[in-house]
């Protein structure tokens, strides 16, 4: 018999990181513990993860960083699968070097490793030496 799947919702992993609410985090905990003992497989993609990261620092004032390493240490958790996990897991190490946002974040991991130059006009990508911004001119 397979092991059941299920995709991860960012309302669980909120529920997860802040106990609130008491019900609905012991819910989220007994899942994701299922998922340590490989009773399930949790597959989490990477809109899920950036809307989690977006949700914790905006609406409970997390510090960006400390986001960037608590998920980090969950998507290395037994029983997660994330897709693109390397490059997320890259992405989120860029956050807590530099404090950039997330989807910032991923653009550079991803640019260094196709090496194609990133469009923008956000000067905080400079950060990242690995990497080539490309600013759109007239």
């Amino acid at each position: 018999m397979s092991t059941p799947r299920y995709h991860l919702d960012s309302n669980v992993l909120v529920r997860f990181f802040t106990g609130d609410p008491p019900e609905m985090f012991s819910a989220a905990t007994a899942l994701i513990q299922r998922a340590g003992t490989g009773e399930v497989i949790l597959e989490l993609c990477p809109l899920v993860l950036a809307e989690t990261a977006f949700t914790l620092e905006s609406f409970y004032r997390h510090p960006r960083k400390r986001v960037a390493t608590t998920l980090a240490d969950f998507v290395r958790r037994s029983g997660v699968r994330l897709a693109e996990r390397e490059l997320m897991l890259d992405a989120l190490d860029r956050v807590q070097r530099s404090g950039v946002h997330l989807v910032d974040a991923y653009l550079a991991a991803s640019a260094s490793q196709t090496k194609i130059p990133v469009a923008s006009f956000d000067a905080d990508l400079d950060r990242f030496k690995d990497i080539e911004r490309f600013e759109p001119a007239v």
